[in-house]
């Protein structure tokens, strides 16, 4: 059970985050350690170069002011004085022969370095080394100088203050990357599981939503960090697909009414001819009345497969240059009948003749639906207006202003979906395709239809398109 648990944490995205933060954090640990550790062997190695120098120069001084006798005697002294541990100092010809030491028996296996003689009275500068004793595992930082003619001084400086001193800090930097590096893993794993804790309720939540529960959202926490944009996206999406499930399920509703009614009266008509027809006429009335009710659902379909083909941009455009002007002019005068049988008032205006790129038959469909849903909607005496005009963006616009029974704001916008209808009763005629059908048409050229109107008093419904370039 525990190895299962184990398993699991070690497959989580917060283990893996925890374990790439702490491998971060000692891999820079580690390269800050090697960083000052070898600045503090360079500051430490610059301090006892300086010393020695400063000291090869205070003997060059005595050198030439007391001779080889006070260089012996300063030497003496101060070889004392630094402890026969720590310090150095001998004599040398420029052959590198000893002649005068001031060091104990404790530096016996520090030798002379033949070669830096050689740089020495080759180059004429001072020559520093580091000597290593492998048997006592003694360091020692040597210089060569010249103070006078012919002599030539080694001095030596114990590096075991400053060994001690970086081995100090070794154990000190090593203590405190342990201590730190526990803190890192727990600050890692706090973090990590606290900015994934957001993952688990979205991860929660869509379980619950494949389980078929579309009312449950993911939990927002208000930080406005990418896990909220994250939840309130997903929340948005999930709002979506409700409302689309719902206008699916409205949608197959009204379906359902508007295929029900022409084939509940085709069956009636069949049934009451069968039984009660008592000649040849009534069979032809019926066989006349079921081509009606079947063109009207032909028609119906028919429109269905538009909409749906021009919103997938499968049904193509045939470009062709239109005269808005005569187009829409030659509608409104096939409408004026209609309107006249309502005694409706239709008038056609227009400020330019405006020319678009399109297919004709397409765009003539979308003036006839608009013209007839404004019929419609416009009781007796009431007056259509329709106006085609220009616009500043280099489009073309053309408005059907109505003086009808207008849209509710809830439904301006629902209007141009498949079969729906302001009216819940669909006591109106009509399938609730046509203002779908236009908006589908009029995008399908690059434009668009809006709506503007106040309930009781009218509608604007305004078709832009783009101008032919």
């Amino acid at each position: 059970m525990f190895l299962k648990r184990l398993r699991a944490l070690s497959r989580s995205l917060a283990f893996r985050l925890t374990l790439w933060y702490a491998g971060i954090f000692a891999l820079s640990s580690c390269l800050a350690f090697i960083i000052f550790y070898y600045l503090i062997i360079d500051v430490l190695r610059e301090q006892t170069d300086g010393n020695l120098r400063r000291q090869l120069s205070a003997f060059s001084g005595i050198m030439q002011l007391e001779g080889i006798a006070g260089v012996q005697q300063i030497a003496a002294m101060d070889a004392l004085s630094g402890g026969e541990e720590k310090r150095l100092i001998r004599l040398l010809s420029r052959f590198g022969t000893e002649f005068t030491t001031a060091d104990s028996d404790y530096w016996q296996g520090v030798g002379v370095n033949a070669e830096a003689i050689r740089r020495l009275l080759t180059g004429g500068r001072p020559v520093i080394e580091t000597v290593v004793l492998d048997e006592r595992r003694i360091s020692l930082r040597i210089i060569y100088g010249t103070i006078g003619p012919g002599v030539i001084m080694q001095l030596g400086h114990s590096l075991a203050d400053e060994i001690r001193l970086v081995t100090a800090f070794q154990r000190l930097f090593l203590a405190t990357i342990g201590i730190m590096f526990v803190l890192a893993v727990a600050i890692g794993w706090f973090l990590a599981r606290r900015a994934l804790s957001g993952v688990g309720g979205i991860a929660a939540a869509a379980r619950k939503i494949s389980d078929g529960d579309l009312q449950t959202r993911a939990p927002v926490t208000g930080r406005q960090d990418e896990i909220d944009q994250l939840a309130g996206t997903l929340n948005h999406m999930l709002d979506r697909i409700q409302t689309l499930i719902r206008g699916i399920g409205e949608m197959s509703d009204n379906i359902a009414h508007d295929l029900k009614s022409p084939v509940t009266r085709i069956r009636g008509l069949a049934e009451i001819t069968l039984t009660t027809a008592p000649s040849d006429d009534d069979y032809e009335n019926m066989a006349a009345s079921t081509i009606e009710e079947c063109d009207r659902l032909l028609e119906m379909i028919n429109a269905m497969l538009f909409i749906s083909r021009a919103e997938a941009g499968v049904r193509e455009v045939r470009p062709e240059t239109i005269a808005l002007k005569t187009l829409v002019g030659d509608a409104v005068r096939l409408f004026e009948t209609t309107a006249a049988d309502k005694s409706l008032g239709l008038t056609f205006a227009t400020g330019a003749d405006a020319r678009v790129q399109g297919d004709a038959r397409m765009i003539q469909r979308m003036i006839a639906n608009l013209l007839d849903n404004a019929i419609r909607y416009t009781p007796a005496g009431g007056k259509i207006d329709v106006a085609l005009t220009t616009t500043a963006d280099g489009g073309a616009r053309i408005d059907f202003s109505d003086t009808g029974i207008g849209v509710a704001a809830e439904d301006r916008e629902r209007i141009f979906e498949r079969f729906y209808r302001c009216d819940p009763s669909r006591t109106e005629s009509g399938s609730g395709l046509g203002l779908s059908l236009a908006r589908a048409v009029a995008r399908a050229h690059g434009g668009d239809i809006s709506v503007e109107s106040t309930p009781g008093e009218g509608s604007t419904f305004s078709v832009t398109l783009p101008l032919k370039p």
